[in-house]
């Protein structure tokens, strides 16, 4: 199978599932091309993905390094509060990776997660590389003319809420890195295991270490962008500042602080810790606060909400719960923690690129 034909065949199954009836042209042009939407306005989001650097190849399923491609972005449209539609995605892979099934697994995995929030594939491209993945993700979405959430709209005494919990996804990576692999890459969106491993803060029955190793490898692997509370958060105009955590609780909330700049203090005691990362501690020398500070791809949603609007907020979406970990205050630039009766600077130590 050769460029063209490839894309042919992308062609009919983005076509054949419809989900954008404002799609006029998709793949097949030079570009696609969009209805507009009055009193709208769009998000534009972009997410490069590449080799060793933001996911290991090794160890990471086709299907669901097809899945992650999306649900990065997703999640970036989830941060400003919009609903998303329509999709751009690129990659570049080695020669013997086009021989096999890896780019066929590589677009079911993406396709599985573009079907469960109605998103319809608009374009890309497909290349040759010589060195390694390199993964281009495109997602516009919509969101109600001058409504978007921003990073910048944090005044002081507003709360500070966290979606899902926190810590999973990097001790997933640190187990990766020590040689655990995933178990079943095929689980669909939206099964059981999902919300066993991602959903809440509290889960329903005890989980062996075997099965507390998998929903930490799922993730790292396969992260659940909360489009959901995005779209409520967005649509109720009840968040004043947002940011989904890429990067590590540390290092966001820094950047939304500056952006908006405040301060803010959380309470240890109150961010929600991934009860898998809590069960196997102790036995992986891993440290539950230290993840869930400084670790990234938990892709939750942390968010700012005025006072008048906390009694307004849903207890969840989609299943997800939320968790009230702190205040915004008017020490501009001041990000502070509390544990007891301590409290310290809350440096940002989550992940950066070229970092010296």
């Amino acid at each position: 199978m050769n460029e063209f034909d490839f894309i042919k065949r992308l062609r009919g199954q983005a076509q054949s599932r419809r989900h954008s009836t404002r799609l006029i042209t998709g793949i097949g042009d030079d570009g696609c091309v969009i209805s507009e939407s009055s009193g709208c306005d769009l998000i534009v989001t972009t997410d490069l993905l590449t080799e060793n650097v933001d996911f290991l190849r090794g160890v990471t399923p086709a299907r669901l390094l097809g899945h992650k491609a999306l649900a990065v972005s997703l999640s970036d449209i989830a941060a400003m509060g919009g609903r998303p539609f329509w999709s751009l995605l690129s990659i570049g892979m080695l020669r013997d990776q086009w021989n096999s099934n890896f780019k066929d697994e590589f677009y079911e995995g993406f396709f599985e997660l573009a079907d469960h929030f109605g998103v319809a594939l608009a374009g890309g491209d497909v290349s040759e590389t010589t060195v390694g993945i390199v993964i281009d993700s495109i997602v516009l979405g919509e969101v109600t003319a001058g409504v978007a959430i921003k990073r910048s709209g944090a005044r002081p005494g507003d709360q500070i809420y966290v979606t899902g919990n926190l810590g999973g996804a990097a001790a997933g990576l640190k187990l990766l890195e020590l040689g655990f692999t995933v178990r079943s890459p095929t689980v669909t969106e939206g099964s059981d295991a999902d919300t066993d491993a991602s959903a809440s803060p509290d889960q329903a029955k005890p989980r062996s270490d075997g099965d507390a190793i998998q929903g930490l490898l799922l993730r790292q692997l396969r992260p659940q962008p909360r489009v959901g509370w995005g779209i409520v958060l967005g649509e109720r105009q009840l968040a004043s500042a947002m940011i989904d955590l890429s990067d590590g609780l540390s290092s966001d909330l820094n950047h939304l602080c500056q952006e908006s700049k405040v301060g803010a203090t959380i309470d240890a005691a109150a961010i929600p810790l991934d009860d898998d990362v809590k069960h196997l501690c102790g036995r992986r020398a891993l440290d539950p606060l230290a993840l869930a500070l400084h670790g990234g791809e938990d892709f939750e949603l942390l968010f700012t909400v005025n006072r008048d609007n906390v009694s307004r907020l849903p207890k969840a979406v989609d299943g997800v719960s939320i968790s009230r970990i702190g205040e915004v205050s008017d020490d501009s630039g001041a990000v502070r923690i509390r544990e007891k009766n301590r409290e310290w600077e809350l440096q940002p130590e989550g992940f950066e690129h070229f970092r010296e």
